[in-house]
Order: structure tokens, then C-alpha cells, then sequence
């Protein structure tokens, strides 16, 4: 099973969907949390949601990127997915939607060949 950290290969619609629903989820909760430190003037958790949120951004952007190497195109495309929300949260939904190349791409296998999940 190839990890989640890494943006080489492909994956499959119904993981990313999974992964992003997962990491969205977190987006939001630590997104509200480092709100409430904010205002509460808590530095000490705002700084620790504000951490949590940035390496979720990097972990869904990373699940892009294999989304979009699964769909044929190359990762520069993820940069469209960090103009603010709803714009991208349409680009994350249309990654989940879009059907994969058949067979083998210039960046790896069909992962619903080779994946187990």
C-alpha cells in the first residue's frame, strides 16, 4: 500500500473520496478551533489547530495530486485548489466525480487493479 505522505502514483476515486472527506472534516473542526483560541487569546492552542490545519491543507493537497495523476493530468492543476473556499471545495468534489484513466498512465498503475481498498 503506498502512503498517504507521498504524491507519486494514482489513486482511486473512492479512497480520495474517503481521504478528503476525512481531511475536509479536520479543515473544518481545527479551522473553528484556532477561531475560538483567537478570540480567546489562547496562544499556545491556536498555534497547535493552526499547525493541525496546515499539515491537513498539505495532506489533501497531497491526495489531489494523486487524484490528478489518476485523471492523466500533471500536479501543477492542484494549485487551483488553494483559492478559498467554495471555489475549491467544487475541485475537490469534481476530483472525486471525474473517472481515471483506463490502464496504465505516465504515472503509474490503474489503482483499482492494484489497490486493495
Amino acid at each position: 500500500m503506498k502512503s498517504i505522505f507521498k504524491p507519486e502514483g494514482r489513486i482511486t476515486r473512492r479512497k480520495y473520496l474517503t481521504l478528503f472527506m476525512f481531511f475536509y472534516f479536520v479543515n473544518l473542526l481545527c479551522l473553528m478551533k484556532a477561531w475560538e483560541a483567537y478570540q480567546l487569546e489562547a496562544w499556545p492552542s491556536f498555534f497547535s489547530f493552526s499547525t493541525i490545519l496546515i499539515a491537513s491543507i498539505v495532506l489533501l493537497m497531497i491526495q489531489a495530486i494523486r487524484r490528478l495523476h489518476d485523471i492523466g493530468l500533471d500536479w501543477k492543476y492542484s494549485l487551483y485548489l488553494l483559492i478559498p473556499p467554495p471555489v475549491n471545495f467544487v475541485g475537490f468534489l469534481w476530483l472525486a466525480w471525474k473517472e481515471g484513466e483506463e490502464g496504465p498512465n505516465k504515472y503509474g498503475l490503474d489503482p483499482r487493479k492494484t489497490d486493495l481498498v
